[in-house]
Protein backbone atom coordinates (compact mmCIF):
# COMPACT_ATOMS: atom_id res chain seq x y z
CA UNK A 1 0.00 0.00 0.00
CA UNK A 2 2.89 2.35 0.63
CA UNK A 3 3.80 2.72 -3.04
CA UNK A 4 0.36 4.33 -3.47
CA UNK A 5 0.74 6.88 -0.67
CA UNK A 6 1.17 10.06 -2.71
CA UNK A 7 -1.85 9.27 -4.89
CA UNK A 8 -4.16 7.85 -2.24
CA UNK A 9 -3.75 10.50 0.48
CA UNK A 10 -5.24 13.38 -1.54
CA UNK A 11 -8.27 11.24 -2.41
CA UNK A 12 -8.87 10.36 1.24
CA UNK A 13 -8.46 13.99 2.28
CA UNK A 14 -11.07 15.01 -0.27
CA UNK A 15 -13.61 12.82 1.52
CA UNK A 16 -13.86 10.11 -1.14
CA UNK A 17 -13.72 6.50 0.00
CA UNK A 18 -10.87 4.27 -1.12
CA UNK A 19 -10.22 0.55 -0.93
CA UNK A 20 -6.79 -1.06 -1.15
CA UNK A 21 -6.26 -4.48 -2.74
CA UNK A 22 -3.13 -6.16 -1.37
CA UNK A 23 -1.49 -9.45 -2.37
CA UNK A 24 -1.44 -11.76 0.65
CA UNK A 25 -0.14 -14.92 -1.01
CA UNK A 26 1.62 -16.03 -4.20
CA UNK A 27 1.55 -19.49 -5.76
CA UNK A 28 4.12 -20.29 -8.46
CA UNK A 29 4.73 -17.37 -10.86
CA UNK A 30 3.31 -13.90 -10.36
CA UNK A 31 4.30 -10.47 -11.67
CA UNK A 32 4.38 -8.86 -8.23
CA UNK A 33 5.02 -10.18 -4.78
CA UNK A 34 3.59 -10.33 -1.30
CA UNK A 35 2.37 -6.91 -0.17
CA UNK A 36 2.05 -5.32 -3.62
CA UNK A 37 -1.10 -3.22 -3.77
CA UNK A 38 -3.49 -1.26 -5.94
CA UNK A 39 -6.20 1.18 -4.89
CA UNK A 40 -9.72 1.80 -6.16
CA UNK A 41 -11.68 4.95 -5.40
CA UNK A 42 -15.39 5.11 -4.73
CA UNK A 43 -15.86 6.53 -8.24
CA UNK A 44 -14.09 3.53 -9.77
CA UNK A 45 -10.68 5.04 -10.55
CA UNK A 46 -7.81 2.54 -10.30
CA UNK A 47 -4.46 3.57 -8.84
CA UNK A 48 -1.51 1.25 -9.30
CA UNK A 49 -1.40 -2.37 -10.39
CA UNK A 50 -0.97 -5.83 -8.90
CA UNK A 51 -0.65 -7.85 -12.10
CA UNK A 52 0.24 -5.70 -15.07
CA UNK A 53 -3.43 -5.39 -16.01
CA UNK A 54 -4.82 -8.92 -16.01
CA UNK A 55 -6.62 -9.09 -12.66
CA UNK A 56 -7.26 -5.40 -12.16
CA UNK A 57 -10.85 -5.60 -13.39
CA UNK A 58 -11.84 -8.33 -10.94
CA UNK A 59 -9.78 -6.73 -8.20
CA UNK A 60 -11.58 -3.45 -8.85
CA UNK A 61 -14.95 -5.09 -8.35
CA UNK A 62 -13.70 -6.68 -5.14
CA UNK A 63 -12.53 -3.27 -3.92
CA UNK A 64 -15.89 -1.65 -4.66
CA UNK A 65 -17.58 -4.44 -2.68
CA UNK A 66 -15.23 -3.68 0.23
CA UNK A 67 -16.17 0.02 0.07
CA UNK A 68 -19.89 -0.75 -0.06
CA UNK A 69 -19.79 -3.30 2.75
CA UNK A 70 -17.16 -1.57 4.88
CA UNK A 71 -15.46 -4.93 5.45
CA UNK A 72 -12.45 -6.77 4.09
CA UNK A 73 -13.01 -9.05 1.09
CA UNK A 74 -10.69 -11.95 0.23
CA UNK A 75 -10.25 -13.60 -3.18
CA UNK A 76 -7.92 -15.70 -5.31
CA UNK A 77 -7.04 -14.83 -8.90
CA UNK A 78 -5.18 -16.96 -11.39
CA UNK A 79 -4.86 -19.24 -14.42
CA UNK A 80 -3.37 -22.63 -14.99
CA UNK A 81 -0.26 -22.84 -17.18
CA UNK A 82 -2.29 -24.13 -20.14
CA UNK A 83 -4.82 -21.33 -19.89
CA UNK A 84 -2.07 -18.76 -19.44
CA UNK A 85 -0.21 -19.82 -22.58
CA UNK A 86 -3.46 -20.03 -24.55
CA UNK A 87 -4.05 -16.42 -23.60
CA UNK A 88 -0.61 -15.48 -24.90
CA UNK A 89 0.93 -15.00 -21.45
CA UNK A 90 4.37 -16.08 -20.34
CA UNK A 91 3.48 -17.89 -17.13
CA UNK A 92 0.72 -19.20 -14.93
CA UNK A 93 0.14 -18.91 -11.23
CA UNK A 94 -2.23 -17.41 -8.74
CA UNK A 95 -2.38 -14.73 -6.10
CA UNK A 96 -4.44 -14.37 -2.94
CA UNK A 97 -5.60 -10.84 -2.22
CA UNK A 98 -7.61 -8.92 0.32
CA UNK A 99 -9.52 -5.73 -0.45
CA UNK A 100 -10.11 -3.41 2.50
CA UNK A 101 -11.65 0.05 2.83
CA UNK A 102 -9.64 3.01 4.08
CA UNK A 103 -11.06 6.17 5.58
CA UNK A 104 -9.51 9.50 6.44
CA UNK A 105 -9.93 8.68 10.15
CA UNK A 106 -8.01 5.38 9.95
CA UNK A 107 -5.19 6.81 12.03
CA UNK A 108 -2.76 3.90 11.86
CA UNK A 109 -2.96 3.67 8.07
CA UNK A 110 -2.91 7.42 7.50
CA UNK A 111 0.14 8.01 9.71
CA UNK A 112 2.03 5.26 7.90
CA UNK A 113 1.00 6.53 4.46
CA UNK A 114 2.08 10.05 5.38
CA UNK A 115 5.48 8.76 6.50
CA UNK A 116 5.92 6.85 3.23
CA UNK A 117 4.88 9.89 1.19
CA UNK A 118 7.60 11.85 3.00
CA UNK A 119 10.15 9.10 2.21
CA UNK A 120 10.37 7.97 5.82
CA UNK A 121 10.35 4.34 6.95
CA UNK A 122 6.92 2.99 7.81
CA UNK A 123 5.26 -0.30 8.75
CA UNK A 124 1.78 -1.57 9.60
CA UNK A 125 0.12 -4.92 10.15
CA UNK A 126 -2.81 -6.02 7.98
CA UNK A 127 -5.14 -8.69 9.37
CA UNK A 128 -5.81 -11.12 6.53
CA UNK A 129 -8.13 -13.70 8.10
CA UNK A 130 -10.93 -13.98 10.63
CA UNK A 131 -13.66 -11.53 11.56
CA UNK A 132 -11.26 -8.56 11.54
CA UNK A 133 -9.83 -9.25 8.07
CA UNK A 134 -8.85 -5.99 6.41
CA UNK A 135 -8.11 -4.10 9.62
CA UNK A 136 -4.86 -2.11 9.61
CA UNK A 137 -2.83 -2.24 12.82
CA UNK A 138 -0.14 0.14 14.03
CA UNK A 139 3.11 -1.60 14.89
CA UNK A 140 2.80 -0.80 18.59
CA UNK A 141 -0.67 -2.39 18.68
CA UNK A 142 0.66 -5.51 16.97
CA UNK A 143 3.76 -5.67 19.13
CA UNK A 144 1.78 -5.82 22.36
CA UNK A 145 -0.17 -8.94 21.40
CA UNK A 146 2.13 -10.87 19.07
CA UNK A 147 3.07 -14.37 20.18
CA UNK A 148 6.61 -15.57 20.73
CA UNK A 149 6.63 -17.73 17.61
CA UNK A 150 6.11 -14.69 15.39
CA UNK A 151 8.21 -12.14 17.28
CA UNK A 152 11.48 -13.10 15.57
CA UNK A 153 9.87 -12.95 12.11
CA UNK A 154 8.41 -9.53 12.92
CA UNK A 155 11.75 -8.22 14.16
CA UNK A 156 13.54 -9.47 11.04
CA UNK A 157 10.91 -8.00 8.71
CA UNK A 158 11.13 -4.63 10.44
CA UNK A 159 14.93 -4.68 10.27
CA UNK A 160 15.00 -5.61 6.58
CA UNK A 161 11.91 -3.56 5.71
CA UNK A 162 10.30 -6.57 4.05
CA UNK A 163 6.82 -8.04 4.11
CA UNK A 164 6.13 -11.07 6.24
CA UNK A 165 3.14 -13.29 6.97
CA UNK A 166 2.67 -13.84 10.72
CA UNK A 167 0.35 -16.86 11.17
CA UNK A 168 -2.22 -16.46 13.93
CA UNK A 169 -0.39 -13.42 15.28
CA UNK A 170 -3.42 -11.31 16.25
CA UNK A 171 -6.09 -13.11 18.31
CA UNK A 172 -5.61 -16.19 16.16
CA UNK A 173 -5.85 -14.31 12.85
CA UNK A 174 -3.06 -14.13 10.30
CA UNK A 175 -1.29 -10.81 9.87
CA UNK A 176 0.62 -9.51 6.87
CA UNK A 177 3.27 -7.04 7.93
CA UNK A 178 3.65 -4.30 5.32
CA UNK A 179 6.85 -2.29 5.35
CA UNK A 180 8.25 0.67 3.46
CA UNK A 181 11.78 1.96 3.24
CA UNK A 182 13.12 5.01 1.39
CA UNK A 183 15.21 4.30 -1.73
CA UNK A 184 18.56 2.65 -1.00
CA UNK A 185 21.57 4.95 -0.98
CA UNK A 186 24.61 4.73 -3.20
CA UNK A 187 27.51 6.94 -2.12
CA UNK A 188 30.05 7.37 -4.91
CA UNK A 189 33.43 8.68 -3.80
CA UNK A 190 35.21 10.14 -6.81
CA UNK A 191 33.98 12.27 -9.67
CA UNK A 192 35.53 10.74 -12.80
CA UNK A 193 33.86 9.33 -15.89
CA UNK A 194 33.19 5.95 -14.27
CA UNK A 195 31.51 7.75 -11.38
CA UNK A 196 29.31 9.73 -13.78
CA UNK A 197 28.27 6.54 -15.55
CA UNK A 198 27.55 4.73 -12.28
CA UNK A 199 25.44 7.65 -11.09
CA UNK A 200 23.33 7.51 -14.25
CA UNK A 201 22.76 3.76 -14.06
CA UNK A 202 22.09 3.67 -10.32
CA UNK A 203 19.66 6.60 -10.33
CA UNK A 204 17.59 4.98 -13.07
CA UNK A 205 17.60 1.78 -11.00
CA UNK A 206 16.02 3.49 -8.00
CA UNK A 207 19.01 4.49 -5.86
CA UNK A 208 19.41 7.87 -4.19
CA UNK A 209 22.92 8.76 -5.31
CA UNK A 210 25.42 10.98 -3.49
CA UNK A 211 28.67 11.96 -5.21
CA UNK A 212 31.65 13.29 -3.26
CA UNK A 213 35.03 14.41 -4.59
CA UNK A 214 37.73 16.80 -3.41
CA UNK A 215 37.63 18.70 -6.73
CA UNK A 216 34.69 21.05 -7.16
CA UNK A 217 35.29 21.11 -10.92
CA UNK A 218 34.25 17.45 -11.05
CA UNK A 219 31.22 17.45 -8.77
CA UNK A 220 28.89 19.56 -10.90
CA UNK A 221 25.22 19.40 -11.82
CA UNK A 222 26.19 19.08 -15.47
CA UNK A 223 28.25 15.95 -14.81
CA UNK A 224 25.91 14.45 -12.21
CA UNK A 225 22.37 15.67 -12.96
CA UNK A 226 20.76 12.57 -11.42
CA UNK A 227 22.54 12.81 -8.05
CA UNK A 228 20.37 13.82 -5.10
CA UNK A 229 23.44 15.20 -3.35
CA UNK A 230 26.76 16.55 -4.68
CA UNK A 231 29.51 17.17 -2.13
CA UNK A 232 32.87 18.85 -2.56
CA UNK A 233 35.33 17.73 0.08
CA UNK A 234 37.54 14.89 1.25
CA UNK A 235 35.54 11.65 1.00
CA UNK A 236 36.60 10.32 4.41
CA UNK A 237 35.54 13.57 6.07
CA UNK A 238 32.15 13.36 4.39
CA UNK A 239 31.69 9.79 5.65
CA UNK A 240 32.76 10.76 9.16
CA UNK A 241 30.12 13.50 9.23
CA UNK A 242 27.25 11.15 8.38
CA UNK A 243 24.72 10.45 11.13
CA UNK A 244 23.83 6.85 11.97
CA UNK A 245 20.35 7.45 10.54
CA UNK A 246 21.87 8.45 7.19
CA UNK A 247 22.94 4.91 6.30
CA UNK A 248 21.66 1.36 6.78
CA UNK A 249 22.17 -2.20 5.57
CA UNK A 250 20.98 -1.20 2.09
CA UNK A 251 23.57 1.55 1.70
CA UNK A 252 26.42 0.96 -0.75
CA UNK A 253 29.67 2.93 -0.91
CA UNK A 254 31.84 2.74 -4.03
CA UNK A 255 35.33 4.27 -4.00
CA UNK A 256 36.29 5.41 -7.51
CA UNK A 257 38.87 8.06 -6.63
CA UNK A 258 41.97 6.39 -8.17
CA UNK A 259 43.97 8.37 -5.62
CA UNK A 260 45.59 6.69 -2.62
CA UNK A 261 45.44 9.93 -0.63
CA UNK A 262 41.66 9.77 -0.88
CA UNK A 263 40.76 6.12 -1.21
CA UNK A 264 42.72 4.67 1.75
CA UNK A 265 41.15 6.93 4.41
CA UNK A 266 37.78 6.67 2.65
CA UNK A 267 37.86 2.87 2.64
CA UNK A 268 38.98 2.77 6.25
CA UNK A 269 35.97 4.90 7.18
CA UNK A 270 33.55 2.98 4.96
CA UNK A 271 34.59 -0.42 6.31
CA UNK A 272 33.87 0.73 9.85
CA UNK A 273 30.27 1.65 9.00
CA UNK A 274 27.18 -0.59 9.40
CA UNK A 275 26.38 -0.71 5.70
CA UNK A 276 25.71 -3.54 3.28
CA UNK A 277 28.29 -2.98 0.54
CA UNK A 278 31.73 -1.41 0.20
CA UNK A 279 33.53 -1.58 -3.13
CA UNK A 280 36.61 -0.07 -4.72
CA UNK A 281 37.68 0.09 -8.33
CA UNK A 282 41.22 -0.84 -9.33
CA UNK A 283 43.47 -3.36 -11.03
CA UNK A 284 44.43 -6.50 -9.13
CA UNK A 285 47.89 -5.08 -8.39
CA UNK A 286 46.23 -1.95 -7.00
CA UNK A 287 43.93 -4.09 -4.88
CA UNK A 288 46.91 -5.87 -3.31
CA UNK A 289 48.76 -2.62 -2.53
CA UNK A 290 45.60 -1.07 -1.16
CA UNK A 291 44.98 -4.05 1.14
CA UNK A 292 48.51 -3.78 2.55
CA UNK A 293 48.08 -0.05 3.20
CA UNK A 294 44.73 -0.63 4.90
CA UNK A 295 46.24 -3.26 7.17
CA UNK A 296 48.94 -0.77 8.10
CA UNK A 297 46.13 1.65 9.00
CA UNK A 298 44.68 -0.92 11.39
CA UNK A 299 41.93 -2.42 9.22
CA UNK A 300 41.40 -6.06 10.19
CA UNK A 301 41.25 -8.97 7.79
CA UNK A 302 37.62 -9.47 8.81
CA UNK A 303 36.76 -5.97 7.61
CA UNK A 304 38.91 -6.36 4.48
CA UNK A 305 36.87 -9.44 3.62
CA UNK A 306 33.85 -7.15 3.26
CA UNK A 307 35.56 -5.17 0.52
CA UNK A 308 34.41 -5.87 -3.04
CA UNK A 309 37.53 -5.17 -5.07
CA UNK A 310 38.16 -5.33 -7.96
CA UNK A 311 34.67 -3.92 -8.20
CA UNK A 312 31.97 -5.37 -10.42
CA UNK A 313 30.81 -8.63 -11.97
CA UNK A 314 32.58 -10.11 -14.98
CA UNK A 315 30.32 -8.97 -17.83
CA UNK A 316 33.14 -8.54 -20.32
CA UNK A 317 32.53 -4.84 -21.05
CA UNK A 318 35.07 -2.09 -20.50
CA UNK A 319 33.42 1.25 -21.29
CA UNK A 320 32.36 3.48 -18.38
CA UNK A 321 28.68 2.62 -18.92
CA UNK A 322 29.40 -1.11 -19.21
CA UNK A 323 31.57 -0.95 -16.10
CA UNK A 324 28.81 0.90 -14.25
CA UNK A 325 26.37 -1.86 -15.17
CA UNK A 326 28.74 -4.52 -13.81
CA UNK A 327 29.22 -2.56 -10.56
CA UNK A 328 25.50 -2.10 -9.99
CA UNK A 329 24.92 -5.76 -10.80
CA UNK A 330 27.33 -6.75 -8.04
CA UNK A 331 25.64 -4.40 -5.57
CA UNK A 332 22.21 -5.89 -6.33
CA UNK A 333 23.53 -9.46 -6.23
CA UNK A 334 25.23 -8.85 -2.88
CA UNK A 335 22.09 -7.37 -1.36
CA UNK A 336 19.81 -10.20 -2.43
CA UNK A 337 22.29 -13.07 -2.17
CA UNK A 338 22.31 -13.64 -5.92
CA UNK A 339 24.95 -15.74 -7.63
CA UNK A 340 25.38 -13.55 -10.71
CA UNK A 341 25.04 -16.70 -12.84
CA UNK A 342 22.83 -16.84 -15.97
CA UNK A 343 19.25 -17.76 -15.08
CA UNK A 344 19.16 -20.32 -17.87
CA UNK A 345 21.84 -22.34 -16.03
CA UNK A 346 19.71 -22.67 -12.92
CA UNK A 347 16.40 -24.29 -11.96
CA UNK A 348 13.44 -23.51 -9.75
CA UNK A 349 11.57 -20.23 -9.33
CA UNK A 350 13.09 -17.20 -11.07
CA UNK A 351 11.93 -14.68 -8.50
CA UNK A 352 12.32 -16.04 -4.99
CA UNK A 353 12.09 -12.47 -3.73
CA UNK A 354 8.39 -12.49 -4.62
CA UNK A 355 7.89 -14.74 -1.61
CA UNK A 356 9.65 -12.41 0.80
CA UNK A 357 8.56 -9.26 -1.04
CA UNK A 358 11.36 -6.83 -0.66
CA UNK A 359 9.30 -3.68 -1.14
CA UNK A 360 12.32 -1.56 -2.39
CA UNK A 361 11.14 -2.62 -5.81
CA UNK A 362 9.22 -5.34 -7.55
CA UNK A 363 9.43 -5.26 -11.31
CA UNK A 364 6.72 -7.16 -13.24
CA UNK A 365 8.11 -9.92 -15.43
CA UNK A 366 4.88 -11.53 -16.65
CA UNK A 367 1.16 -11.19 -16.14
CA UNK A 368 -1.28 -13.26 -14.10
CA UNK A 369 -4.60 -13.40 -15.96
CA UNK A 370 -7.91 -13.14 -14.19
CA UNK A 371 -10.10 -16.23 -14.21
CA UNK A 372 -11.87 -16.55 -10.93
CA UNK A 373 -12.45 -14.83 -7.62
CA UNK A 374 -13.85 -16.41 -4.50
CA UNK A 375 -14.75 -14.54 -1.35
Amino acid sequence: MFELAKDVLPVLRSGESVAIVTITGVARSAPRGLGASMAVTESGAIIGSISGGCVESDAGMLALTAIASGTGQAAKFGFSDDDAHAAGLACGGSIDVIAYPLRADDSAAIRALEAAAAHRAAAVGLITSGHSAGRVLAMDALGTVIDTANSAALANALRERQCAILPGAYAGSDVLMLAFAPPPRLIILGGGEHAAALCRVAAVSGFDVTVCDAWDSLVTAERFPAAVERVTGWPHEYLAALHSDDVDERTAICVLTHDTRQDIPALRAALSMPIGFVGAMGARSTVDVRASLLREQGVSDVDLARLHSPLGLDLGGSSPDETALSVLAEIVAARHGGSGAPLRDGSGPLHTDLLRADLLGSAPSCAVPSRSASS
